[in-house]
């Protein structure tokens, strides 16, 4: 171990409380080794309880002193001090080697900042990292490489950044840190994919996802990604929503992206209510299965419900908004324009009185379908699947150029596929998820002239009951 001994004089006992620890630890003859630098005390707090946990998601590598220091404030109750540990995959080239301890040490309430800098996956079991992290009360990790973060799933490091959390303290990070913070990661392992390339493909090769890490309360069903803005990273975030949904990677059948601006972080507080800081973030909602989402095929998924954060908005985790959002799709691999602004929808309530539609047997063919031609948009169809050969049809009306999504809710007692027929009975659009419970969802942009008569049809895939299904519509 080498120390660096403070410097002579008048400044000695001002520094005698601020101490620089380099240390190496090898990790093998064909691996950089791994490193500690810490700042502050060389001793860890001593305390019995902590006030969170409490999050940072930052859309780049940097510390934003503001979300910090009420992240800080936060798990100490506004008294004492705690232990920082930052981790990260590789060192900075040039200038400091410790930059976000930098800033964090000079906060309030800071006992110690101890970076780690860790090379190789078996790093996650090295003692002296976990007895760091474990004596610490928040992790950052640092920008860099998510895939190298997400080599340590399994390790004693994951298990003991989650001990951090569970005893009040709390993670974030910032960049490819941000990326590792949430249940579903795009780790980047097979090279970074564009928004174009993921629109194209939700399957690409360059998206691959590791789930299973850490599980965060109040941050279930996300994914997250930063540069947003910058990057123009909406489109394969709308991707990676789709492949969560569509691969159940998330739990209900919805899948939230949280998209950070460059020069932003959002601050969770316990109760899972984020505030933002800084210029800009979006948190995008995917709440059905996608229109068509396979490998080598471009994506098409309507209707993502995006929520816009500016400085000092919120946007609660814990009880997640229905309202307040705009509406944009993703139409053959592509995305609507302006995706990134548009008018919060405040009509989000129940549909207006009159527009739902109940089945009325036998409404088995098109010759007997239920008209629901004079439904006044949004609207909804419900029925159920009543024997294993059930098919339910509902004659529509669609004008040129007019765009009509629909998305079915399935009862969990029966598989059930959702179709839409032109006049003549031929199949434009299908949704044929597999499993009982699994949700349905078709969109389809009549081109022709004039007003044309179509046909939603629900059809038993396997099993049948009483419990009713519900197809709401729209069009645009």
């Amino acid at each position: 171990m080498r120390t660096r001994t403070p410097r002579l004089g008048t400044a000695c006992a001002a520094l005698a409380l601020l101490t620089l620890a380099a240390t190496v630890y090898s990790t093998g003859p064909a691996e950089a080794a791994a490193t500690r630098v810490r700042l502050g005390s060389a001793s860890d707090v001593s305390r019995t309880s902590w006030q969170g946990p409490a999050y940072t998601m930052n859309g780049d590598g940097k510390i934003l002193t503001a979300p910090m220091a009420r992240a800080i404030d936060a798990i100490r109750g506004g008294t004492g001090s705690l232990d920082v540990v930052v981790l990260g995959g590789s060192a900075p080239t040039s200038g400091s080697k410790t930059p976000e301890c930098d800033t964090v040490i000079a906060l309030t309430g800071v006992n110690s900042c101890t970076t780690w800098t860790l090379t190789a996956a078996r790093d996650g079991d090295n003692a002296q990292v976990n007895t760091d992290i474990r004596n610490a009360e928040f992790v950052f990790f640092a920008g860099g490489d998510q895939c190298r973060y997400a080599a340590w799933k399994g390790t004693a490091l994951e298990s003991s950044v989650e001990s951090v959390v569970a005893k009040g303290g709390g993670s974030g990070g910032g960049s490819a840190g941000h990326h590792i913070n949430s249940p579903v990661v795009y780790d980047a392992c097979n090279g970074s994919v564009t928004s174009p390339e993921a629109l194209a493909d939700p399957y690409d090769s360059y998206i691959s996802l590791t789930t299973g890490m850490f599980e965060w309360a109040d941050y279930s069903g996300v994914i997250n990604d930063s540069h947003f803005v910058a990057r123009d990273r909406m489109g394969r975030t709308m991707a990676f929503i789709a492949r969560a949904v569509k691969d159940g990677r998330t739990a209900g059948g919805k899948a939230w992206g949280v998209g950070v601006d460059e020069g932003s972080s959002l601050f969770l507080d316990s109760s899972g209510l984020a505030t933002l800081y800084g210029k800009g973030a979006y948190v995008v909602l995917g709440d059905h299965q996608p229109e068509e989402a396979a490998a080598g095929k471009p994506l098409t998924f309507s209707d993502y419900k995006i929520w816009h954060l500016t400085a000092g908005q919120t946007y609660d985790f814990g009880n997640r908004p229905t309202c307040g959002y705009y509406l944009r799709s993703v139409t053959n691999g592509v995305a609507d324009p302006d995706l990134y602004n548009g008018t919060p929808r405040t009509d989000c309530g129940t549909p207006p009185s009159g527009s739902t539609l109940a089945e009325s047997e036998a409404n088995d063919t098109r010759a007997t379908a239920d008209d629901a031609t004079a439904l006044t948009p949004p609207s909804s169809l419900t029925g159920s699947m009543k024997s294993t050969t059930d098919r339910d049809y509902f004659r529509i009306s669609l004008a040129s150029n007019q765009r009509l999504s629909v998305r079915c809710a399935v009862p969990d007692a029966y598989d059930a596929d959702l179709y839409l027929l032109d006049a003549t009975g031929s199949t434009l659009v299908r949704s044929v998820n597999d499993g009982a419970g699994t949700d349905e969802a078709v969109a389809f942009t009549r081109t022709a002239g004039g007003a044309g008569t179509y046909y939603v049809s629900v059809e038993a895939y396997s099993g049948s009951g009483a419990s009713a299904y519900s197809c709401a519509m729209a069009t645009a």
